[in-house]
């Protein structure tokens, strides 16, 4: 410790020696540069050694007198020109000034200030996982490797999804499933497109299916009823088709034929659209006395990017009022090649009345399959899509199913959209039941847990298990592009302003139907019925009867419920409602429902307020009354009117015109008939007024009486069905 402590003494002294003559130097150096003046401001420079300080207080040594008075710093030069010239700056005249460095410049004084532009927010970037924008093509017997490339993911990732729903891993070129594939697909993020091979299987001529289109009321239902000789169009409420018909009629040739029948109403336009996608044929029914309309113009369009043949078949020919060629005419103007204009479109003229020209249709419909030479699988797992869904109050959900291929056979697990099951028992058209179904028949199977939406597919699997993962996924899809499509609405819309938000109401519906397709129609109808005023809210939307569930809802939410072709609620259910105060509208009839709402949107309307002139009347003559007393006023000019169109109230505003021109506007302060008092004048009388603040009355000016009215908008239903709400 003693060596330590000598040395430290000795370094301090070298130390000190050193600053002394440093200082003495500099100091000889400023007396010399200052007039021989030293300057306080200026003090030496301490040097820094790393580690090491150099205050003479903590060393106890007096070698550094001179400094106990003065803040140490680290580097504190002595003058501006040894720190201009270590830092290599410029020392002006105003003092120092900063090297200019190299991409800094000096801002030009003539720039003009920015424009103030509004702000756009950036746009959403779509994530990587994307349930709507990937579509990649499956089949039975791809492998790992293949559906890695399609996805666009590495092999090893899809193994170890394949190990998560347990199925064994093997290599990446080992065959797949359907199903896996799917699985696989979904969680993944992608949607599917599955391809089936008719390889080693049994191909067999089936019946075609028919689709028959066209506009409401032309006598679609009434032609079919014709050839299967029954009376179904007399069961429909209103004489109108609401649903989608699906069955077999047997030919008089001995053929049979799946017919299917569409609703022509314009709020059915999804179930024509899902029609001409799922058929073979589309006939297309005009009436001959009534001509091309536009779900006529509709149906040829879902015929044309279906790409089904289109056969004319024009009905009620036996009206007196009927014109077969004019119709012609218009339907080849609409661009639809007939076959007596050198097209290839089949015209056949019928009548369901007299039962004219139905074997003409039917041998026009058996060329056109012979043509289009229509074929199936028949053997092996069987694809089909539902026609409509509705739910029995006994049996459940119940799904009308057309085969498409293979044979569907009781007692297999389903997959169907988003919801799966066991087919618990399948019914034919005549309500018989059956063990199997074949392509081109039309059936109705039970046993699925939930009800599917009109138009999914049908998928055959081989355990329970795979059914309620491939449910469990398609529900995640679906409930992925749902909140999707929210975002993007609300994204689309514009924001509203601030009187739209006082003025627009909301109109929370809750819709209950008989059957998924009718449904979802009366949903995408009531939403048409948006207005600047009202906004039309469905919040639920079920297949079944009015139920306690629904009131409850309705009454959390003060929504009204509109019931389509269900039955009248118990009396229990209809008391709650009229003590809760819920508006319950049930119908049959696709016109009055829409009818009915549109009506009650109008009553909840906020409207708006206009002016509109109520009565006038012309000045006769003008009397003034003076000399009046303080208790009674000042001077006043009363002016004599007859009124000459509507009335005048005292209670409205007048506006005094002179040759058109507004002279003054203002209330009216006394209006008197004969020597009373009155508040309203009508048309042909006489009366005197006053006018506040008013006294350049001039004979044959006009006063007009204007008042507030509350215009509500209008509920507009065209011929064809379409309705609107007009503001």
């Amino acid at each position: 410790m003693a060596w330590r402590e000598l040395g430290k003494k000795s370094v301090h002294a070298s130390l000190s020696r050193t600053l002394n003559l440093i200082a003495a130097s500099r100091d000889t150096a400023l007396r010399n540069s200052f007039g021989g003046v030293k300057s306080n401001l200026l003090s030496p420079s301490v040097g820094h050694i790393r580690g090491y300080t150099s205050n003479s207080a903590l060393l106890g040594d007096d070698t550094l007198n001179f400094l106990t008075n003065r803040f140490l710093i680290r580097r504190f030069h002595a003058t501006p020109e040894l720190l201009s010239s270590r830092r290599g700056d410029v020392l002006e005249e105003g003092g120092l000034k900063k090297h200019k460095k190299g991409k800094f410049r000096k801002k030009p004084e003539n720039v003009k200030p920015p424009v103030e532009a509004p702000y756009v927010p950036p746009r959403l970037q779509k994530t990587t996982k994307s349930y709507s924008d990937k579509t990649v093509e499956i089949f039975e017997g791809m492998t790992t490797s293949e559906l890695a490339k399609r996805c666009g993911q590495y092999p090893s990732t899809l193994q170890n999804i394949l190990l998560n729903v347990g199925e064994k891993v093997g290599s990446e070129f080992d065959p797949l499933g359907i199903d896996v594939a799917e699985l696989i697909a979904m969680e993944v993020g992608v949607n599917v497109k599955r391809l089936h091979s008719y390889e080693g299987s049994t191909v067999l001529p089936r019946a075609p299916v028919v689709t028959v289109m066209g506009h409401v009321d032309h006598g679609k239902t009434s032609l079919l009823d014709a050839l299967r000789e029954t009376s179904v169009a007399a069961k429909e409420a209103g004489g109108i088709t609401q649903h989608i018909g699906a069955f077999v009629v047997g030919m008089s040739s001995g053929a049979s034929i799946t017919f299917l029948d569409t609703p022509g109403h314009a709020a059915f336009s999804a179930m024509r659209a899902r029609g001409a996608a799922v058929t073979d044929i589309v006939v297309l029914v005009v009436a001959a006395d009534d001509g091309v309309m536009p779900q006529t113009l509709e149906a040829m369009s879902h015929a044309k990017s279906a790409n089904v043949p289109i056969v004319v078949a024009i009905n009620k020919c036996d009206k007196p009022a009927s014109d077969p060629e004019r119709v012609k005419v218009q339907l080849a103007s609409e661009g639809l090649p007939l076959e007596e204009m050198g097209g290839d479109v089949q015209v056949v003229e019928v009548s369901a009345v007299t039962k004219m020209g139905l074997d003409k249709l039917e041998e026009a419909l058996l060329l056109q399959a012979e043509l289009m030479d229509l074929k199936a699988r028949v053997d092996g797992a069987a694809q089909a899509y539902v026609v409509e869904a509705r739910l029995d109050k006994g049996r459940g959900p119940l799904v009308t199913a057309l085969v498409k291929a293979g044979t569907l056979v009781c007692g297999q697990h389903v997959a169907v959209g988003a919801e799966w099951g066991k087919i618990r028992a399948i019914r034919d058209t005549a309500g018989k039941l059956t063990n199997r179904a074949t392509p081109a028949m039309p059936v109705e199977i039970e046993g699925l847990k939930g009800l599917p939406m009109a138009g999914d597919d049908i998928t055959v699997v081989d355990s329970e298990e795979r059914a309620r993962m491939l449910s469990a996924g398609r529900k995640k899809i679906l409930e992925q592009d749902r909140l999707r499509k929210i975002n993007e609405e609300k994204l689309a819309e514009p924001e509203p302003s601030e009187e739209e938000e006082f003025t627009r109401v909301e109109l929370p519906i809750i819709v209950k139907g008989d059957v998924q397709g009718t449904v979802q129609a009366v949903t995408d109808s009531l939403k048409t019925l948006n207005s600047p005023q009202v906004f039309v809210n469905v919040i639920h939307v079920g297949v079944g009867a009015i139920c306690q569930s629904d009131l409850d809802l309705a009454q959390a939410a003060g929504a009204c419920i509109v019931g389509f072709n269900v039955r009248t609620p118990p009396n229990s259910v209809a008391l709650a409602a009229a003590q809760a105060n819920i508006k319950i509208k049930i119908h049959r009839v696709i016109y009055h429902l829409l009818e009915d709402v549109g009506n009650f949107i109008v009553e909840k309307a906020p409207g708006t307020y206009e002016t509109e002139v109520a009565g006038e009347a012309h000045v006769l003559n003008i009397f003034e009354l003076r000399g009046r007393s303080k208790a009674k006023g000042a001077d006043v000019k009363i002016a004599g009117c007859r009124v000459t169109d509507g009335h005048v109230s005292r209670s409205c505003t007048m506006r005094l015109l002179r040759s058109g021109e507004v002279v003054f506007e203002g209330c009216c302060t006394s209006l008197k008939k004969e020597t009373q008092d009155v508040e309203t004048v009508n048309k042909g009388s006489e009366c005197g007024l006053v006018l506040r603040d008013c006294c350049d009355f001039q004979i044959g000016d006009v006063i007009q009486c204007l008042h507030q009215v509350n215009k509500k908008p209008k509920f507009i239903s065209s011929g064809n069905g379409a309705v609107r709400i007009e503001c």
